[in-house]
């Protein structure tokens, strides 16, 4: 471990039995956070797998990743300010008992249903237990460049999980079965919450504020129900009735929630806070880069397996360069802040990624392993790495720490709800040029639908760049967000 995880912990905002190292806290609110973010990539290269077994639809497939996403993102918020009033410690034991029995469900799934619901669930288990990681770190370690540090470690073994989904899922589905992409979380779960259980120390906020339940339900059924009404474009049309009533549905869904935030004495996401320029303007960057980077790992490995042939293992260990460069992104950023700027490093990162994914929207049916996979994903995933810690720490550092969580919550909510819009904006895109190429079908129909979908993806980098010159702080200050 890093000098850094071996601060001793002056927060009163922990109680505890045992004095304990600051190292073990942060490796334990890692494991959770590894887990989380592993769900949201570990399928995607069983999906042809599952589309077999269980008779899933092209847009049931899109399902699989998003109902888990959609729930995970909507909860969050919920989950945050859960772990500020009850206890981060207690939220963390609650979400990752439910993410674990959920995946239990998930891999006894006999029917496309079973197995969408229990993506679900698994989401509002995630949802519960992820703020809780980041908070508990940050309650662990003093705001500084010790505190930078290990928020990049919290980066890169998130980014880690994400990245290393398409190994530990390529090598399950090859060697085993689809069904153990969720069942390997029942006994890594169990492990991480027997040590959770009996080393975590407690740490809360409460000030006897109830929870904000109808603030929860309303987002999380919006975006839920504009993720669905951007799906039905790829048969329907946008002008079509199907697509249009669930789009102005979510809308509605959304402008509601913001309506009863305002108006609620204890809202689950208090619109003040963005007054502040660095929550604000880091969520917003982080939503836009999640809008694109999610996309990445679901149509590399379709690309990888439905295009170049490469079978579930083999798509994981060609993204295995792509995991790595996430992780140096994420743990290079820290060694550049304080001489560049958060601003600067986070636009340098997005810059980086935005020339993978041009890049790799130049790939074609017959593409080399070095110039189609590899040569772009470390491009784009080493920007992503870079960008990511700087984001992070800017959103975290305008909160007070009775609001540590639900700010915690916003920055995965961002991020994970970027990401889920994205890939049903992302997908229509890219199965209507497939359906406008040709015939259709084919591989080189299914290359022009993915290379659209990495072109719109450089532009959403760029156009976020844009918003990071123009609006991110430069330096994260303490006193400048207080």
């Amino acid at each position: 471990m890093t000098p850094m995880l071996e601060a001793a912990d002056t927060s009163p905002l922990i109680s505890r039995r045992v004095a304990l190292p600051t190292w073990l806290v942060v490796a334990l609110a890692c494991a959770g956070q590894f887990l989380v973010v592993l769900d949201v990539s570990v399928v995607n290269v069983a999906l042809p797998s599952m589309r077999t077994d269980l008779g899933l639809s092209t847009a049931g497939l899109q399902w699989v990743v998003n109902a888990y996403a959609i729930a995970f993102a909507g909860f969050m918020l919920l989950g945050g300010r859960a772990g500020d009033l009850y206890g981060r410690k207690r939220m963390f034991l609650v979400g990752l008992g439910l993410f674990t029995l959920a995946s239990l469900g998930g891999g006894l799934a006999q029917d496309g249903w079973q197995l969408l619901l229990a993506r679900a669930v698994q989401g509002l288990g995630a949802a519960v237990l992820a703020p809780s990681t980041l908070t508990l770190l940050t309650a662990a370690v003093p705001e500084g460049p010790a505190r930078a540090r290990a928020i990049a470690t919290w980066t890169a073994v998130g980014a880690g999980g994400g990245a290393a989904g398409g190994l530990v899922g390529g090598a399950l589905v090859d060697v085993l079965d689809w069904r153990w992409v969720l069942l390997i979380n029942v006994p890594v779960g169990t492990v991480v919450l027997a040590g959770s259980l009996r080393w975590l120390p407690e740490s809360r906020a409460g000030d006897g504020r109830r929870l904000d339940l109808p603030g929860a339900l309303l987002v999380t059924a919006g975006l839920a129900t504009l993720a669905y009404g951007i799906s039905r474009t790829e048969s329907e049309g946008w002008t079509a009735a199907a697509t249009l009533v669930p789009l102005v549905a979510g809308l509605a869904l959304v402008g509601l929630f913001l309506a009863v935030e305002a108006r609620t004495p204890a809202p689950l996401m208090p619109l003040g806070l963005f007054r502040l320029r660095s929550v604000a303007s880091a969520n917003t960057a982080m939503f836009l880069s999640g809008s694109a980077m999610f996309c990445m790992w679901f149509f590399m490995t379709l690309y990888a397996q439905n295009v170049l042939g490469y079978s579930p293992l083999v798509a994981g260990l060609a993204l295995v360069p792509s995991s790595l460069a996430v992780v140096l992104g994420s743990k290079l950023a820290p060694r550049f802040l304080p001489t560049l700027g958060a601003r600067t490093v986070a636009v340098v990162g997005a810059l980086i990624a935005a020339a993978g994914f041009a890049w790799q929207s130049t790939m074609t049916a017959h593409g080399a392993y070095l110039t189609s996979v590899m040569g772009p994903g470390i491009l784009m995933m080493l920007g992503a790495g870079l960008s990511a810690t700087p984001l992070a720490a800017l959103a975290t550092s305008g909160a007070s720490p009775s609001d540590a969580g639900l700010v915690s919550g916003l920055v995965n909510t961002s991020r994970t709800m970027g990401g889920s819009l994205g890939l049903a904006v992302m997908s229509t895109i890219a199965a209507t040029r497939t359906a406008h190429t040709g015939s259709g079908v084919g591989a080189e129909a299914l290359t022009e639908g993915y290379a659209l979908a990495f072109r719109t993806g450089t532009g959403v980098l760029l156009g976020g760049v844009v918003l990071m010159l123009l609006w991110l702080p430069k330096k994260i200050s303490a006193s400048s967000v207080r």
